[in-house]
């Protein structure tokens, strides 16, 4: 989920700097992962805030949504920020969102009307830091890395994927103990980012900022040679995020319909299927790009029929193994998918190009949910998801189909 970045900078360490080169891609790393970790923290907490501020699952699967909103306006509008200001600059931004993100969660932890509003405002900003955060520290595991570049491509992914399985997982494991559910996990979050914050202080600044530019709104594009690539790739995409989308914004009100209702359980599912997608990454490596795309595109459509059969005859295990195999699905159709746009793109539109791609999955993300909320409300949670499991896989099997008749462009590598 790492948006494309400007062009390659030498590691430039400041003579300053308290730290070397492998101190400051760890802690970059941490960093990553806590900011990424607060942003599914409410994942298991919806059924708490539905039941104090009245709302249901359309509201659920909005107020979810607008991180997606929150994440494409960091994106499109601070994309390349970090080559203007500097990694670390742009860092400490992402991280001061995602600080302000959760104190905002902890003022709806205390109120009992306008929670609503303060959970849409949280959402966004939450969105915001992980967009700001996403590309930047993608590009400065790069800078640290040096040559090592499948090192700080595959602890990216990680770091993102793994930060965004924590969350629900911490989230869960809290509110099932703690007298205050609603609250202490984003207590926790505040010490992480501000551990985060100090550290990121004393490591040095790999590139050389510019001072202009800090602001540009990137038009989405795609060139016309790429076309049928980028269609194929972004189908996957979207297809794949809606799965993400899914167990994140509705399995605690699925695993209710399974009759679980624990927030643990809820955590340790939604962990199950972003652990998954992050094996799927790692996957991606050795075959080559169109092999992994068709090969991830296929076991993404076994795993949402899995999730789908699971709904209807109500099976928890069936539930977490079809999630388990759409996220290994995912991960190997993602991470392939962004390598052939990427490694195929003109160098002087990758970015562009890669901005388009990621806009189409976080539109996958977040509009799916928002229609599984919109039917759950009028026909209830069975149909609504049995209807959504079986676009998100016609949508694969479609996207699966246009692979097998055609030669994709594979220039580049997955990684």
């Amino acid at each position: 989920m790492d948006p494309a970045v400007g062009g390659q900078h030498p590691y430039v360490a400041e003579p300053s700097s308290r730290v070397g080169q492998s101190t400051a891609f760890k802690i970059t790393a941490y960093a990553f992962t806590a900011t990424m970790l607060g942003t599914t923290l409410p994942t298991p907490l919806y059924p708490g805030y539905e039941q104090r501020f009245g709302f249901g699952s359309l509201t659920v699967t909005i107020v979810f949504a607008t991180y997606a909103f929150g994440v494409l306006t960091a994106l499109l509008g601070f994309g390349r920020a970090s080559d203007a200001i500097g990694r670390r600059p742009s860092l400490f931004a992402g991280l001061a969102a995602a600080f302000v993100s959760s104190v905002v969660f902890i003022v709806v932890g205390y109120v009992h009307t306008g929670g609503l509003v303060l959970l849409l405002i949280g959402r966004f900003i939450s969105g915001l830091s992980a967009g700001v955060f996403t590309g930047t520290a993608t590009a400065a595991l790069a800078d640290y890395a040096g040559d090592a570049k499948l090192r700080a491509s595959m602890t990216a992914a990680v770091a993102n994927i793994g930060g965004l399985g924590l969350g629900p997982l911490v989230a869960g494991a809290l509110g099932r103990q703690a007298t205050k559910p609603l609250l202490i996990p984003y207590y926790l979050h505040l010490d992480l980012i501000a551990i985060a914050a100090v550290l990121i202080a004393v490591i040095p600044e790999p590139v050389a900022a510019t001072g202009q530019g800090w602001f540009s709104f990137q038009r989405l594009s795609v060139p016309s040679g790429l076309r049928a690539t980028f269609i194929q790739a972004g189908t996957a995409g979207f297809a794949g995020f809606a799965v993400l989308g899914f167990f994140t914004a509705v399995s605690p009100a699925t695993l209710g319909l399974l009759g679980h209702h624990d927030p643990l359980v809820t955590g340790l599912v939604v962990f199950a299927v972003f652990a998954a997608s992050a094996g799927g990454q790692a996957l991606s490596i050795r075959p080559s790009v169109r092999t992994a795309l068709l090969g991830g595109t296929a076991i993404l459509i076994v795993g949402i029929a899995g999730v789908g059969v699971s709904i209807g005859i109500k099976s928890l295990p069936l539930l977490i193994a079809g999630g388990i195999v759409a996220g290994i699905g995912q991960g190997l159709s993602f991470r392939s998918a962004l390598g052939s746009i990427t490694g195929a793109a003109p160098p002087d539109q990758r970015a562009t190009v890669s901005s388009s791609f990621f806009a189409i999955c976080y539109v996958g993300i977040s509009l799916p949910v928002i229609g599984v909320g919109a039917a759950t409300d009028a026909y209830g949670l069975v149909r609504a998801g049995e209807v959504f499991a079986g676009i998100v896989a016609a949508l694969a099997l479609a996207t699966l189909a246009a692979l097998a008749r055609s030669e994709p462009i594979e220039a580049g590598a997955t990684g």
